[in-house]
C-alpha cells in the first residue's frame, strides 16, 4: 500500500462497518447519525458497497441527507452483500485486495463502526501500515456502547508486553459520540499536516 500525502482539506472518510445490524439497535442508529453528519459536513463516504447491515444504513443515510457516497465492492460479494446500486460512484473490483487498495486511495481518514472480523481486519490493516510508516491518515474507532473495549484492551496488553513499543506505536483514537467523530478527524488531519510541514520546511538560521 503506497504512502499518500495528506490532503489540505478533508474530502472523504472511509467507514468500515458490519454487513449485519448487530443485536443492539443503537448500532444502526449511530450509523445513520454518522451518515447525516458526513453529509452536513460535505464529507464524502467511502464504504464497502453493500446495501445490508450497517453498511446499507450509513450509505442510505448519507444519500438521504444529500451527501456523496462511493461504494467499493468485489465482484464476488455483489450478490452476497446486495450491492447498493444507487450510490453516486460504484466501483466493482476483482478482489478484496483491490477493493481495500481503492478504498485507501480514495480516503483521507478511516472510521470503524461495530462489525465482524472483516471490519476488524480492514481496521487492523490500516493500523499496521500506519505503524510501519506507510501512511499518516487518521484511524478512529467509534466505540459505541463499549463494543470495541475488548480490542482496546488487547492493544493495551500488547503495549504492556512490549510488542507495541517506541517506534512502532499504534495510532488509534477512540470516540464515544457521533458528534465527536468529524472534529476529532479534522484535528488529527490538521496535526499531521503541521507535522509534515515541519519536516519539509527549510532550516531556519
Amino acid at each position: 500500500m503506497p504512502d499518500a500525502p495528506m490532503q489540505n482539506t478533508l474530502k472523504n472518510i472511509c467507514v468500515y462497518c458490519g454487513s449485519g445490524n448487530g443485536r443492539n439497535p443503537v448500532y444502526a442508529q449511530t450509523a445513520r447519525a454518522l451518515g447525516v453528519a458526513l453529509a452536513e459536513a460535505n464529507i464524502g463516504l467511502v464504504y464497502g458497497g453493500g446495501s445490508i447491515g450497517l453498511m446499507g444504513e450509513i450509505a442510505r443515510s448519507v444519500m438521504n441527507a444529500g451527501g456523496y457516497v462511493t461504494g467499493i465492492i468485489p465482484e464476488f460479494l455483489s450478490q452476497q452483500e446486495l450491492m447498493l446500486k444507487d450510490v453516486q460512484e460504484l466501483i466493482v473490483t476483482h478482489s478484496m485486495h483491490e477493493r481495500k487498495q481503492v478504498m485507501f486511495e480514495k480516503s483521507d481518514a478511516f472510521v470503524a463502526l461495530p462489525g465482524g472480523v472483516g471490519t476488524l481486519e480492514e481496521l487492523v490493516e490500516q493500523l499496521t501500515w500506519s505503524q510501519l510508516g506507510q501512511h499518516s491518515k487518521p484511524c478512529v474507532l467509534m466505540d459505541i456502547k463499549e463494543f470495541w473495549a475488548p480490542f482496546l484492551s488487547l492493544i493495551e496488553h500488547m503495549r504492556r508486553e512490549a510488542f507495541i513499543r517506541p517506534g512502532l506505536e499504534v495510532h488509534l483514537t477512540a470516540v464515544k459520540n457521533v458528534e465527536d467523530v468529524i472534529p476529532v478527524v479534522r484535528n488529527l488531519v490538521a496535526a499531521t499536516l503541521d507535522s509534515e510541514r515541519d519536516l519539509i520546511s527549510p532550516e531556519k538560521f
